[in-house]
């Protein structure tokens, strides 16, 4: 393994030891369809990242289309969350760690038939994978974006008096600052960027006390954040992104975020994965 750095202790008479103290990397990806993100050799590269938890988002699939690779690539445990509507959302999280406890949804009626939630914990440490829902679609489907935000607010308020470590990878869509995307000026009605969704986020990140991970390592980063590009016109080209893929975190182990990229050299969706690394062991 090599997701590991030299840290210093003193042994007696001051001679100086060396040890290795591993860190814990974790990716979000949203693969917009499963099939399609293998095709386009997304498990190739994911076995290359050596990667603790690599939450995935907007499956596109249901139990019988999930193949032994789909499953459990590479030895590492999957737990998945479907829709019951067929190619439509879906969630996973693959964990080199045997969970504990592994949870599909999150106590929502309306938005657990989506698919949109999963939470695996080791230790004292969970990390959920989840799909926020997209309002461009309609008003009926913003009105119900309302509705998750409402419900998974109060979801995000018990995990905070849990007690536990809580990482929360996945596609929020939401962009939260104007930073957070190339056209903001242009977008301020369209969802994605309303007024309320932005406050919101605001209030997950304060109220709420949550952490936007990669905002801690890189707050005033631009184009380089995105994790999105819409496929109409030249969007990829131009990079007229935005950052809607998230590691949001509880305060503690957020603190020990030491490094945070988005992998764009290939391309297996519309999203790019983000990737953190913590100083956590597990």
């Amino acid at each position: 393994m090599s997701r590991y750095f030299i840290v210093p202790r003193i042994g007696y008479a001051d001679v100086r030891f060396y040890f290795f103290l591993p860190l814990m990397k974790i990716i979000s990806a949203n693969l917009n369809g499963i099939r399609s993100a293998a095709r386009k050799n997304f498990f190739e590269w994911m076995a290359r990242q050596e990667a603790d938890f690599i939450c995935v988002q907007e499956l596109k699939a249901q139990a019988a289309d999930m193949t032994p690779e789909f499953l459990a690539p590479l030895g590492y445990h999957g737990h998945f969350h479907y829709a019951e509507k067929k190619g439509y959302s879906g969630t996973g999280v693959y964990s080199r760690h045997q969970p504990s406890a592994a949870t599909a949804g999150f106590g929502s009626v309306e938005f657990d038939a989506e698919g949109r939630y999963v939470q695996c914990d080791v230790g004292n440490l969970s990390v959920i994978s989840v799909y926020c829902p997209s309002g461009s679609s309609s008003e009926e489907r913003q009105e119900a974006k309302f509705r998750f935000m409402e419900a998974f607010l109060l979801h995000l308020l018990q995990l905070r008096a849990s007690g536990r470590e809580v990482v929360i990878c996945g596609d929020w869509n939401i962009a939260h600052q104007e930073i957070d995307l190339k056209n903001w000026k242009s977008n301020q009605k369209n969802s994605g960027f309303l007024p309320e969704e932005r406050a919101w986020m605001t209030q997950v990140l304060t109220e709420a006390d949550w952490r936007d991970v990669y905002r801690l390592l890189h707050p005033d980063a631009t184009d380089q954040a995105y994790t999105w590009w819409s496929n109409r016109g030249q969007a990829w080209a131009n990079n007229v992104g935005w950052r809607i893929d998230y590691h949001v975190a509880t305060p503690q182990i957020a603190a020990t975020a030491t490094s945070a990229s988005v992998y764009k050299e290939e391309r297996f969706s519309d999203h790019a994965p983000l990737t953190i690394t913590y100083d956590w062991s597990l």
